[in-house]
């Protein structure tokens, strides 16, 4: 433990994220640009941060203030640049078919839907459009028979845990996607699908419209914080807040403070939505208006249709680059982008002429061992970080219990994540630099049809 932890860096977001972009309207927030004070300053705002905003505004009594340090805009960073899947299943990324043990998998199900209540709930709050959080479910899909075995195994431990699912032909496959590049698919009811953006720029602004102790600002990255007496000082650019606690919902940008040092790994993936279709593309293909699929083996092609006021678009993601400086340049994205178009247009040879109006790539934090890196790590200071690629509903989680943790609560939720190992410690910087993108490599070769 230490009285001062001063960033060493600060993340960057490459390319326009097309989720923000699309919206009609998004609410500005002022920078910080005095000294203020507050009893806990959340340092993210992402599902994470807001999530533990929340929690901590409406259970943590009407005189409690919060101040929320976003280091850009709402919606503009990691939160507003993930594919927007809330998974209730099991969906290990660093597994070959999503799957684990049947008791730790029976407990992530469960805990993963306290998450979707939360989102559901926040959305009938808030009266967010149905198409923000959309309870359609999602697909596992498959391009051959020979890699229907994910499926099949994934099968297998749904029937074990005594969860619905169907499983399509490649038929059903072209009537839903428009689509006859898939072979089969496996459908599962409980995924909630998010506009990601718009579900966090809402929840932001219908907790902060509903509680006058919420403030946030926005483009005010945490620079510092220092303990002085029984209170920590947060400094940004510009200002300063003095608080009793600190709840960091960074993901991996934790590191940067001296968090888990050498114990997180920094990710990118990347992704590309279309220009909207017009009416005759959209005929062209036929299929259903909005849906959403991940692939059968983890390093495949992520794809959702979706409808948007300007009209129906595709957004594509594949692509994973290993980068511990927690930066990567518009030129890897641009390239990242040459690989979607090559995946879209095995999809559908038939919109060649659709181009991409938004490329951008997103940061994911893993640990070497899955674990989350969460609890305290310093006098009333929490982290709610390391979400290892499932961002939007363990992230949720993380927040819930953080601001449960600062109120003194046993939860759940607190139990679970404070029950796990701390993250492991990974090789020299080098070798994992090596190690990791040879595996990614290797990865995406085997799944290279998938892609």
């Amino acid at each position: 433990m230490s009285d001062y932890y001063s960033a060493k860096r600060l993340p960057v977001d490459p390319g326009q994220t097309g989720w923000l972009s699309i919206l009609d309207r998004v609410p500005f927030y002022p920078t910080l640009e005095q000294n203020i004070s507050a009893d806990w300053v959340i340092i993210g705002g992402g599902f994470t941060g807001l999530s533990a905003a929340k929690q901590l505004a409406y259970k943590g009594g009407s005189g409690l203030s919060i101040a929320l340090l976003e280091a850009s805009q709402i919606g503009a960073g990691p939160a507003g640049r993930n594919s927007g899947f809330m998974i209730d299943l099991p969906h290990a990324l660093s597994g070959d078919s999503y799957v684990g043990d049947l008791s730790s998998d029976r407990e992530l199900i469960r805990l993963n839907r306290v998450a979707q209540r939360f989102a559901i709930s926040a959305a009938e709050e808030y009266q967010m459009p149905d198409h923000c959080v959309d309870r359609c479910g999602k697909i596992n899909a498959s391009v051959d028979h020979n890699n229907q075995h994910h499926n099949d195994i994934y099968a297998k431990q749904l029937d074990q845990l005594g969860e619905t699912y169907s499983m399509l032909s490649s038929d059903d496959m072209l009537a839903i996607t428009g689509s006859e590049y898939y072979a089969n698919g496996l459908y599962t009811p409980g995924t909630i699908l998010l506009q990601p953006a718009e579900y966090i720029t809402r929840l932001a602004q219908g907790i902060h419209q509903r509680k006058s102790q919420f403030r946030i600002f926005e483009r005010s990255p945490a620079l510092s914080f220092t303990r002085v007496g029984k209170h920590w000082v947060i400094k940004t650019q510009h200002g300063s807040v003095t608080a009793e606690g600190i709840i960091i919902a960074v993901n991996g940008h934790a590191e940067s403070f001296g968090f888990y040092e050498n114990r997180l790994m920094h990710v990118f993936t990347y992704a590309s939505m279309t220009k909207p279709l017009s009416a005759f593309q959209q005929k062209k293909i036929g299929g259903e208006a909005r849906w959403g699929i991940t692939p059968s083996d983890p390093m495949g092609t992520t794809i959702r249709r979706i409808n948007t006021p300007e009209g129906n678009r595709i957004v594509i993601r594949n692509g994973w680059s290993f980068d511990p400086s927690m930066q990567v340049s518009p030129a890897r994205v641009e390239n990242y982008a040459k690989s979607h178009r090559i995946s879209f247009d095995r999809r559908y040879p038939a919109l060649t002429d659709v181009d991409f109006e938004y490329s951008w790539g997103g940061r994911l934090c893993l640990s070497r061992n899955t674990v989350p890196a969460f609890g305290w790590v310093d006098k009333n200071v929490i982290s709610a970080c390391c979400q290892n690629g499932l961002g939007t509903a363990t992230g949720t989680l993380a927040g819930i219990a953080a601001a449960d943790l600062a109120m003194n609560r046993n939860t759940e939720v607190i139990t679970y994540l404070t029950n796990q190992d701390t993250p492991s410690k990974l090789p020299p910087r080098l070798l994992r630099y090596i190690g990791a993108n040879a595996t990614i490599k290797f990865k995406e070769f085997r799944a290279r049809k998938e892609i």
